[in-house]
């Protein structure tokens, strides 16, 4: 056997060392720069999309088009809504009309949270954020309702006694809702109203042949009668089908679509009546939006993929855009640049110039449908 330098063995065993030291700090910064391209932060404007294929919430760079995150969600989810900071997402989980919870998404952090079980009000579907809580139409139950995240409870709840209540909108103080009830082919505006009336309290009985005290002035409550607030409905008939709507930015009409037989039904808010229908023939009519000027009108067929746009004004179609085998969900741009669309059939966000009146781009999204914006100030 030959004789082993010692001396050459520590050098080899050295260099080996320093090799293996070396090949460990690259994987290490391979490894991070990786994790830190994949993992990349929720912008502080963030589209928010769901997928019925995946059964996921997509956070999208609305700059990019690029998909940042995919968070897990329940088996049908429909609609999104974030809170006004920005930081948390709301996803309904409708089944139909039978399921009963909502998803609560950490947008920050990109992670959900607790679930929020909204039994009774079953098959949750419209969702809209205002102040500081989560408003939801609950089809199943036929009613609307409203959650607290502060308090994690339901502090408020009224049926409308129509089929299929659906989608739903609220003015910022809180104190009218309406929906679309498209089996039944109403809308229901409801309003927080003070109500002037009330039973007095129970007094001693007057002696017989007493004679009664006089009643109270019109306009003025019975001695002991308090005031109180209650909610007060009216329910005006439209098309049945009517499901996707809107109220314009000036809050003086509301708009809605019927999928049965295609027509757009025009509400004057302040008489709480129909007062033109337009024969759009827009079959499969899913949703209806508003651009921001309030000059423009905007509806998806999930029938026939159309993106239909109309003037408000005239009430007169501008364009017929195809965008896919069937469209859904609309959201648009805060300047009115853009309009976002869900093509559920084709499995992407469609995206639509809004001054061109052309599809200039995809966002992959398999079975996409409720968006919206994550705006953190």
């Amino acid at each position: 056997m030959k004789n082993i330098n010692p001396g050459v063995v520590v050098k080899a065993l050295r260099f080996d060392l320093r090799k293996l030291v070396a090949i460990n700090v690259l994987w290490i910064a391979l490894v991070y720069t990786t994790t830190a391209c994949i993992a990349q932060s929720t912008p502080g404007r963030a589209l928010l999309a769901l997928s019925k294929g995946d059964h996921i919430l997509a956070i999208i760079d609305p700059v990019t088009l690029k998909v940042i995150a995919r968070v897990p969600v329940g088996s049908d989810p429909h609609e999104v809504v974030a809170s006004t900071d920005g930081k948390t997402a709301y996803v309904s989980i409708y089944g139909g009309g039978s399921l009963h919870e909502i998803n609560v998404i950490d947008l920050v952090a990109q992670k959900a949270l607790p679930t929020i079980d909204t039994k009774p009000l079953n098959g949750p579907h419209g969702l809209i954020f205002v102040d500081g809580k989560v408003w939801l139409s609950a089809e199943g139950a036929k009613s609307v309702g409203r959650y607290d995240p502060a308090t994690d409870k339901f502090d408020w709840a009224m049926g409308t006694g129509q089929d299929r209540t659906h989608m739903i909108y609220l003015t910022n103080d809180g104190k009218k809702v309406y929906t679309t009830n498209v089996s039944s082919g109403t809308v229901s505006i409801l309003i927080d109203t003070l109500i002037q009336q009330g039973p007095p309290p129970m007094g001693p009985m007057p002696q017989p042949g007493a004679q009664m005290p006089p009643p109270p002035p019109m306009g003025q409550m019975p001695p002991g009668a308090r005031q109180h607030e209650d909610w007060v409905q009216t329910v005006i008939p439209v098309s049945k089908g009517s499901e996707g709507f809107d109220v314009s930015p000036d809050g003086r009409e509301l708009w809605t679509a019927s999928a049965d037989d295609g027509t757009i039904a025009i509400i004057n808010i302040a008489t709480k009546k129909v007062i033109a229908k337009i024969d759009a023939k827009a079959f499969g009519a899913n949703r209806l939006k508003f651009t921001p000027d309030g000059r423009r009108v905007l509806i998806t067929s999930l029938r026939t993929g159309d993106l239909f746009i109309y003037d408000v004004a005239s009430h007169q179609e501008i364009k017929r855009i195809s965008t896919s085998h069937g469209a859904a969900g609309i959201l648009v741009d805060d300047d009115g640049s853009r309009a976002f669309i869900g093509c559920t059939g084709d499995n992407y966000v469609a995206v639509v110039d809004l001054k061109t009146l052309e599809v200039t781009g995809h966002i992959d999204i398999k079975g996409a449908d409720g968006l919206g914006w994550a705006v953190r100030p």
